[in-house]
């Protein structure tokens, strides 16, 4: 049984990769996790081993749109992997918008090596970095519940 006060994964969902981040509702904090390449392995065996190891309460899936908020074609990869998420592992899922999140995360990511503190290894997890912001901007939100 998971903990609702425990661990909440977060997901930024591309064509090649998925960047995976965990966080807690109690820390009020998201980190990047891993990233997971759609072209090699059994993406959905990653992801309910991920699941079993962090036992979350609840997923977030980054909803990718326009400027403006409209839909666009990845949009609907988004929302194909979140019904998936919900229908295979029964979890609760929620979808939070990411305009910007991996910008953010590429300026953050640039900040930290100019600083000293990220590796040339950590740049190629920008995806992982990306699903940290989305799932940090659920957390912000007070942790709505799911759509």
């Amino acid at each position: 049984m998971s903990d609702p006060g425990g661990a909440i994964l977060g997901f930024d969902v591309g064509s090649r990769w998925v960047g995976v981040a965990v966080g807690s509702v109690l820390t009020g904090h998201a980190r990047p996790l891993c990233v997971l390449d759609r072209e090699r392995g059994d993406v959905w065996g990653q992801v309910a081993a991920l699941l079993e190891a962090w036992r979350p309460h609840m997923l977030v899936v980054g909803d990718p749109m326009d400027p403006d908020g409209g839909a666009r074609e990845a949009t609907l990869g988004a929302h194909r992997f979140s019904r998936q998420l919900q229908g295979r592992f029964g979890l609760p899922v929620a979808l939070v918008d990411e305009r910007h999140s991996s910008r953010e995360a590429s300026v953050a990511l640039a900040q930290a090596r100019r600083e000293g503190r990220a590796r040339r290894r950590e740049a190629a997890r920008l995806d992982a970095h990306a699903a940290a912001r989305i799932l940090q901007r659920w957390l912000d939100a007070g942790a709505p519940p799911p759509a």
